[in-house]
C-alpha cells in the first residue's frame, strides 16, 4: 500500500506523487481505467490481482482522489470507478513512462516515428483488433470537441501522424528521425480522397499532438475537409496505448491507421506505415469493405 512521506520529504513533490501513484498495481489500475474498464470484475480479470489487494488500491486511489467511485446500479448498489481531473492529469505521465520503456527498455535507445515488425510497441498496436474504444472526446480544429468515432458513419478511418511544418515550423533535425516525414502528404491524400470515403460511408479523422490552433491554421492553408483532433492531453494514446516519440520538447504520435467501426471496435490496423500512398488506399479498401459489411 502507500508509503508515508518521510519529513525530509514532504515538500518534495516527486515523494508526494511517488506515495499516491508509485505502486506497481494502482499505476495499472490508471492504465485499465483510461483503456475504458471501469468495473471491480473487468479490472481484476485483466490485470490478475487478488480481490483484496484490488480492493485496497481502489480504495487508495479513490481517497487520493484519483479516481471517482460512482454508482452505476441500484438495488444492490454497485460501483465504477473513473478518473478524476486528477487521474486524467496523469496519462501524459503514463504516456511518458511507455515511450521510456518502449524506446530504452524494449527497444534499442534510438529515436524513431516508426518501429520494426518485430518491436514490443508493433506487436502491442497489432492486438488492437476487437478493442472497443472507450468513450472520449478531443479538441477538434473546427471547434469544441469531437469523439474519434464518427456516430453517422459505418466506419471511421483514424489516421495518426507526428506533426506538420505548418505554422510552426518543425524541431531541428525533424527531417534525420526515421518516419517523420509525410505528414503533409498524407493529409493532401486522405483530402484528395475525402469525396471517395465520404461515398463509401466511411469517415475520416486526423490525429496529432498539436494545438488547436496549430492544427486550424494547416487545415485552412491545406483546405482539410476532415476534422484533426489535438491529442495533447493524450487520452486517445492511453486510451489504445499507441506508439509515440519525442522531439522538440513533446510527446509525438508515430504514424498508423485505424479503421473502427460504429460500435467503437478497432477491426484494423495499419503500422508501422512505410508506404504513406498506399496506406490511404489500403484505409478506403478496408472501410468500404467494412462498410459494406454493416449495411
Amino acid at each position: 500500500m502507500a508509503r508515508a512521506v518521510p519529513d525530509r520529504d514532504t515538500a518534495c513533490a516527486i515523494a508526494q506523487a511517488a506515495a499516491v501513484i508509485g505502486d506497481w498495481w494502482s499505476l495499472l489500475i490508471v492504465r485499465e481505467t483510461a483503456r475504458g474498464r471501469h468495473r471491480f470484475d473487468e479490472l481484476q480479470s485483466e490485470l490478475g490481482i487478488s480481490r483484496k489487494v484490488l480492493t485496497e488500491r481502489l480504495a487508495h486511489l479513490v481517497d487520493s482522489h484519483v479516481l471517482d467511485k460512482v454508482p452505476y446500479q441500484q438495488g444492490p448498489v454497485r460501483y465504477e470507478y473513473r478518473l478524476s481531473a486528477a487521474g486524467s492529469a496523469l496519462l501524459p505521465v503514463l504516456v511518458s513512462m511507455q515511450d521510456w520503456a518502449d524506446r530504452w527498455v524494449l527497444g534499442d535507445g534510438a529515436l524513431t516515428a516508426t518501429a520494426d515488425e518485430d518491436a514490443a510497441e508493433t506487436l502491442r498496436v497489432h492486438t488492437l483488433p476487437g478493442t472497443r474504444l472507450p468513450r472520449l472526446t478531443l479538441p477538434a480544429h473546427t471547434g469544441g470537441e469531437l469523439d474519434p468515432v464518427d456516430p453517422d458513419a459505418a466506419a471511421t478511418v483514424v489516421f495518426c501522424y507526428p506533426a506538420t511544418g505548418r505554422p510552426s515550423p518543425l524541431p531541428e533535425g525533424w527531417n534525420d528521425i526515421p518516419g517523420t516525414v509525410g505528414c503533409t502528404l498524407e493529409n493532401r491524400l486522405f483530402r484528395d480522397a475525402h469525396d471517395t470515403f465520404t461515398a463509401a460511408g466511411v469517415a475520416v479523422r486526423g490525429v496529432s499532438t498539436q494545438r488547436p490552433d496549430e492544427q486550424r491554421a494547416f487545415a485552412a492553408a491545406e483546405e482539410i475537409p476532415f476534422p484533426l483532433l489535438s491529442d495533447t492531453d493524450t487520452r486517445l494514446t492511453a486510451a489504445l496505448r499507441l506508439p509515440t516519440f519525442r522531439a522538440g520538447q513533446m510527446l509525438r504520435l508515430k504514424r498508423l491507421v485505424l479503421v473502427v467501426d460504429r460500435e467503437r471496435t478497432v477491426r484494423h490496423v495499419q503500422f508501422p506505415v512505410t508506404d504513406i500512398p498506399s496506406a490511404v488506399t489500403t484505409a478506403l479498401a478496408l472501410g468500404r469493405a467494412l462498410a459494406e459489411d454493416t449495411a
